[in-house]
Order: C-alpha cells, then structure tokens, then sequence
C-alpha cells in the first residue's frame, strides 16, 4: 500500500528510508512529500529531502515513531532530473547507505503505535486519580480543620485518617503524571520537562508534610485525650498542627500548580500537541493563581472566599482539561 505526495521541492536528493514494521497511512501527513509504503512486516519513505539538516530532523521523527531503523538511502538527486540535457544515469549502487543493525526480534506485522498515547493516558489518569481523590479529602479531614478543640474532644479519628490516605494519594498522584508526561516533554525541552517534574515533587512533599500534621494531631488525641493533664497545652499543639497543614495547603496546592502551569503550558503551546487554547489558558491562570496565594498570604482574603475562587477558576480549568486531554 502506498500514499503519494502531491509536489516536490526542486533541488532536494530523493532518499528511501526503510523501518522495521507497518506505519499506519494516516502518518504520512506528518512527512510532508514523502510516499508511505508499506508491505509486510516493513514500511519504506521515499521521497525529496532539502538538506542534511531536514535529513536529521525526519530522522528525528522517525526515531519518536519507535520504529527500528533498517537503513537511509539516498538514491537520486533532484537537480539531474529538473536538467533535460542531463542523461539518464544508469543503475548503480547508491552513494550513501546507513544501515542499522538487525534487531534481534522481528516485530509483528501491524500498525505501529502512536508512543505518545499512551503516555499521555497515563497522565490523564494521574490527574483523574488527584481529582478524585483530593475533594473527598478536604471533605473527609474537615473535623480536624474546623474544630479547635478536637484534640481534646470525641474526634472522628477514622475520618480523618481516611482523608489523610486519600491525600497521600492526591501527592503520589501529582508525581505520577509529571512522570508519565517526561518521555513526551523532553523532546521539547528537557530542562523544562525536568523542572516540571520536580515542580510536582516538591508539591507532593508539601503535602505529605500537611498529612503528617493531621495524622500527628490525631495520634495525640488517641493517647492524651481525658487524660489528666494540661488540655490547654494539648489544645495549642494540636492546633499549631493544623496550622502547619494549612499552610502547606496554601504552599503546596496554592502556588506550586501556577509554576506546574507555566512550565507544562509552555512545552505544550509549543510542541502543539493540543490545540493551543488549553496551554494558553493555563497560561493566563499561573498569574491569577499567584496573586490569589500573595493576596491570602498577606491576608487581603481567605484562601476559600470568592475572591479567591475566581483567582484560581482558570487554573482549575486548565488542570481539568488538561486531564481529559
């Protein structure tokens, strides 16, 4: 099976790029003025190349595709055939073969795999599982948040705890798609890949540091409450607690996802691997994001207020798009 290009640039060598498998037609659109064809178990490009230059970035593509590479041949050039007085040059070996080593097994006969899906389904379900698992959080550790004197009290200690998990899941979830996302951003830019996944790190630490807070005020209340003893002392340790856990909230959660958002927004607006609205949103959401997380840190309003819920609705946006993306 063949797909033909329509043109061909005048002045460009005519190469043969032969691949171990079956590309799918549907990718010669991405090698524009190449002919695709396929037969059994091998897929052969063929077509005009302007340069080395354009040589090494379809060489490029190629790689991303996964396919082994069996060998790069050039075999006529463009020029000779645009000159009528040119004569015919007779077969002969062409001047320049690269040939891959055999691999050692033979892929099946097929379409090959976009490497790309998969990785970013995986993303997408990180970032589903963080969804799904940070809302009911917030629900679930409520007690220990509002309750000043909870330390000293009846407790829902199963509660909380539960919420606790479910926010480790929320940190170990936020790593896993940055993770998940590396092999695709790299290409882009591989320092910007790298700090985005460390971006995400750091905010699953942050987390994990709130979690450790709750679980500590809850292991207080299990082992000292009725007790005799200084509830006063109690009350104010458990409450510092919850304090360092609301602060990471506003650290973590509250300002990491505008650096997330810049960093990831920008691979993808240029790598155009989505349409370009879903990183510009994100894009436009880090400033909002930020100044929502100045404006409760220096206590202009609460991190849950209105004005902070219109702050941060852009970046919610982008992030749940960027889940079902």
């Amino acid at each position: 099976m063949s797909t033909t290009p329509s043109s061909r640039p005048d002045g460009s060598d005519i190469y043969e790029i032969r691949l171990d498998g079956r590309l799918d037609p549907r990718w010669s659109a991405r090698f524009d003025g190449m002919t695709l064809t396929t037969g059994d178990g091998f897929t052969l490009l063929t077509g005009p190349v302007v340069d080395q230059a354009a040589l090494h970035g379809l060489l490029h593509q190629l790689r991303d595709i996964g396919l082994p590479l069996v060998s790069v041949t050039r075999v006529e050039t463009m020029t000779s055939r645009a000159d009528p007085a040119t004569p015919t040059p007779r077969a002969q070996e062409p001047d320049m073969t690269i040939t891959a080593p055999a691999p050692a097994t033979r892929r099946t006969t097929g379409a090959a795999p976009d490497p790309t899906r998969s990785h970013a389904r995986a993303a997408g379900i990180f970032y589903l599982l963080t969804f799904a698992s940070s809302i009911p959080a917030l629900i679930l550790i409520g007690p220990v948040l509002n309750d000043s004197g909870y330390i000293t009290g009846g407790g829902q200690d199963t509660r909380v705890i539960w919420g606790c998990l479910l926010d480790s899941v929320n940190a170990v979830t936020a790593v896993g798609s940055a993770v998940a996302l590396f092999p695709v951003l790299k290409r882009q830019n591989e320092s910007m890949a790298l700090g985005f996944v460390t971006s995400r790190m750091f905010e699953a630490a942050v987390i994990m540091i709130g979690v450790v807070s709750l679980l500590a005020v809850v292991t207080l209340r299990q082992d000292y409450a009725g007790a005799a003893g200084d509830t006063a002392s109690l009350t104010v340790t458990g409450n510092a607690l919850v304090d360092v856990r609301n602060w990471t909230f506003l650290f973590g959660p509250g300002l990491v996802p505008a650096i997330n958002a810049v960093l990831l927004g920008t691979l993808l607006y240029r790598s155009r691997l989505v349409p370009r609205i879903i990183p510009t949103v994100g894009l436009i959401g880090a400033p909002l994001l930020l100044v929502s997380m100045l404006g409760t840190l220096f206590g202009l309003f609460d991190q849950v207020s209105s004005a902070s819920f219109v702050l941060t609705l852009p970046i919610a946006a982008w992030s749940s798009r960027s889940a079902s993306g």
